[in-house]
């Protein structure tokens, strides 16, 4: 365990007849972005609050740095920031007031309140809304502030469920490069079901789905799980489209401009090779091949579907 922030084994939770998760295996290193992905109802918020200390499992163990969490939960909970994904802000209070509240929680010793305080705002870019009421913040200020109460004790695990969730394009920029740079000291779990945020951050990924891991890999992995379905081809002299739909595999084919052409195909391993033949004996003069991956809401799709874990 000595490499690893979090070690999930066996995990189940029944919510009285019902198994919202079932059998939850998942390790988590000490650095880096691990994206964790999954529909509504899928169990994702089941298993952040299980780990979170939020709580108590059926089955299983969760070790945070080591510790037992249920057997120890404060020394783990010291190791854990959360943020859940309707930020827990006071918004009558200002924000140093509600950060010293948020760090006297957290258990931070009275004489190092002030300079945790001083660090989050810091790293949050908060600093000059110190004496702000949070309820006359913006949406993207008040989510930094929800991010700077995960972060006060300076734990080393920290989960954010949902971050981005209502933001502008601007603050959405600016809260990914935040959690980036919490990232290069500590585990970061980013929780959401928008796919796109989850490929941009993350290196990698556990999918759950129907309370089940049907995924964990690393981002590349997940991207190219399913095959292509098509190829783009650049040919100097193109022949007749009926002529490159006649080759086995080939279900359809798209000019797109009088040289380049996408083919369609139905997933057969040697269409490349039959399309780089069919050139040569031809004369298509083919240029270049370049094969096309599914779009990773496909590959979500089939992946909700089918159940897949590499080993």
């Amino acid at each position: 365990m000595e490499n690893l922030i979090l070690k999930i084994e066996h995990l189940s939770h029944r919510y009285s007849t019902a198994w919202a998760i079932r059998d939850i295996n998942l390790q988590i290193n000490q650095t880096g972005i691990v994206g964790l992905l999954g529909s509504n109802g899928a169990g994702k918020s089941t298993t952040m609050n299980i780990m979170c200390g939020v709580l108590n499992q059926t089955e299983g163990n969760v070790f945070i740095d080591g510790i037992d969490l249920r057997k120890q939960p404060e020394a783990a909970k010291k190791l854990i920031g959360f943020l859940p994904q309707t930020p827990p802000l006071y918004l009558d209070l200002t924000v140093d007031e509600f950060l010293t509240h948020c760090a006297w929680l957290r258990l931070v010793e009275k004489d190092k309140i002030k300079a945790a305080l001083a660090d989050a705002k810091d790293r949050c870019g908060i600093t000059h809304f110190s004496n702000r009421l949070i309820k006359n913040l913006s949406g993207g200020y008040r989510q930094r502030v929800g991010i700077a109460q995960a972060i006060i004790h300076r734990p080393k695990l920290v989960v954010l469920d949902e971050p981005t969730n209502g933001l502008d394009p601007n603050q959405i920029v600016e809260v990914r490069s935040l959690i980036r740079e919490i990232a290069r000291e500590r585990a970061v779990i980013f929780s959401s079901h928008v796919l796109s945020e989850v490929q941009v951050l993350c290196s990698s990924i556990t999918m759950i789905e129907g309370g089940n891991i049907v995924f964990a890999d690393t981002m590349d992995a997940f991207n190219n799980y399913v095959e292509p379905h098509s190829v783009l081809l650049n040919l100097h002299n193109p022949p007749a489209a009926d002529e490159i739909s006649a080759l086995p595999g080939v279900t359809k084919v798209n000019f797109l401009t009088e040289r380049q052409v996408r083919v369609y195909f139905n997933g057969d391993q040697e269409i490349t090779e039959r399309l780089i033949e069919a050139s040569v004996s031809g004369g298509w003069q083919l240029r270049e091949i370049t094969m096309d991956r599914s779009s990773i809401d496909e590959i979500f799709a089939q992946l909700s579907n089918k159940p897949f874990i590499k080993k």
